[in-house]
């Protein structure tokens, strides 16, 4: 929707693609909500939206609709509100001026009164219980925030800002949606009739410059000897998987390893909302499709994975496997597509290899169980097992060896663990992260891929 249309619902107070908002159904999240104090500056606010909508030149608005918030757009946007705000209001104080002009700015440029969150490095979780409710996560824990929106309306009008320029829609019909901001921050929305406190958003902040190997070592997820080992490994093509509890930080973690891929490979992702931030320049970017209005035009995970199997990857890096695509990614792993990275939710690498199995059979393949733990134990080559543990740290518990079968089990060793020591009196966990002392069985392609491997990398004492 283009930045008059949105300027336009915003004065009406309307929610962009929505009628008038739905009365809140009866519950007591609902009605624990305080109710909206009014808005003092409503009219002149009316007044402003008004003169942006007239006298905003084309050419502005075309840079706007594109994404090209540059200075000199906000200096102009800024010049047209003090106009008014002198006209129409010359009493204000010059405190109060900068606080209306920053407002309507982050409505008309960001995401309402969510936009200083976003732009804050320290919040890395942005959570919108209805309009009256915000949560922040910081270093890993949870703050209640000050910041609040006029109505469910105005939350409706964010939600609808964030998922037009992608292709997706929330309405009724659709009440639930995946998305992603331009800096590939992942945004999930629900809302009523779901959503019994009002429209919900919860987004998944990252960095504007992508998370590297160093700082990882220094935020205490993993040593310099796991880091060296994780580049060999996918230097080496060996397949990995990164699994993981809901932000343990395995999106984080996959995008370091995909850096290690050659710059002269051709890499292909898959992925329901881009959010990969690869920085090779042979770079083939895929993002699934939800049904349109008609439930008509639904393209999948599975449906992108079998056909990049089609464009020549060297590489195939899936964001997340859930469901039927882990056949599709198993069986382009044992037909010469090595080197595969991709994530999954579990909460330990044997679960891992519990939860594959799942989701193999949600394929609709009538696959005898040992088959497909020949296809999984032939594929996988690394677990990579990441932690948000209690005290809001992420780490790197696991690196486990997918050695093979024995009989009808998959065994597996661990090459690193974290081994936890306790609490101490901040509630931080002690422990440290060590190699386990058994050297891998695939160190051999480390040294046919050129890569001089260290006597004492595996030794649990390595410096």
């Amino acid at each position: 929707m283009s930045l008059l249309a949105r300027l336009e619902k915003q004065k009406k107070g309307q929610p962009q693609g929505e009628g008038p908002e739905r009365p809140e159904r009866p519950g007591k999240a609902a009605s624990s909500a305080p109710p909206a104090a009014p808005d003092p500056y409503k009219k002149l606010k009316n007044l402003i939206h008004e003169r942006l909508v007239s006298e905003v030149e084309p050419d502005l608005i075309a840079q706007i609709d594109r994404g090209e918030v540059s200075d000199e757009v906000k200096a102009k946007l800024e010049a047209v509100i003090q106009g008014v705000i002198e006209t129409e209001a010359p009493h204000l104080t010059r405190a109060d001026r900068q606080a209306l002009v920053a407002e309507i700015i982050d409505e008309v440029l960001g995401f309402g009164p969510i936009n200083s969150l976003l732009n804050d490095p320290g919040v890395s979780e942005v959570m919108v219980n209805g309009p009256r409710q915000v949560y922040i996560e910081r270093e890993g824990k949870l703050e209640l925030t000050d910041v609040v929106f006029r109505d469910a309306t105005h939350v409706m009008h964010v939600i609808e800002k964030i998922v037009a320029p992608i292709g997706r829609r929330i309405d009724e019909s659709s009440p639930m949606v995946d998305a992603r901001l331009p800096d590939g921050s992942r945004v999930n929305a629900i809302i009523p009739p779901l959503s019994l406190v009002g429209p919900c958003i919860t987004i998944r902040k990252f960095s504007r410059d992508p998370f590297t190997i160093d700082d990882l070592i220094r935020f205490g997820t993993l040593t310099e000897q796991m880091a060296w080992f994780l580049e060999a490994c996918v230097k080496a093509r060996l397949n990995i998987i990164v699994s993981g509890g809901t932000g343990s930080g395995k999106t984080t973690t996959l995008n370091v390893l995909s850096s290690f891929i050659p710059g002269d490979e051709r890499i292909i992702t898959v992925e329901d909302a881009a959010e990969l931030q690869l920085r090779q320049e042979h770079v083939v970017s895929l993002e699934s499709r939800p049904p349109n209005i008609e439930g008509k035009g639904e393209v999948t995970i599975r449906d992108l994975v079998r056909n990049c199997l089609r464009m020549r990857p060297d590489r195939i890096v899936v964001g997340e496997v859930r469901g039927g695509e882990a056949l599709d990614m198993l069986q382009a792993m044992n037909t010469g597509h090595d080197g595969s990275l991709t994530t999954g939710h579990a909460n330990s690498p044997r679960d891992m290899l519990a939860r594959l199995e799942t989701m193999v059979l949600m394929a609709g393949m009538d696959l005898p169980v040992r088959a497909i733990r020949e296809q999984i134990a032939s594929a996988i080559d690394v677990i990579v097992q990441q932690a948000r543990l209690r005290d809001g740290s992420r780490k790197i518990t696991h690196i486990t060896e997918v050695q093979g079968m024995e009989g009808d089990i998959i065994t597996l060793q661990d090459i690193f663990v974290f081994e936890q020591r306790g609490v101490d009196e901040n509630g931080r966990i002690l422990g440290r992260l060590k190699a386990t002392g058994i050297r891998p069985k695939f160190v051999e392609k480390f040294i046919q891929s050129g890569i001089q491997v260290p006597p004492d990398l595996f030794a649990a004492d390595w410096d």
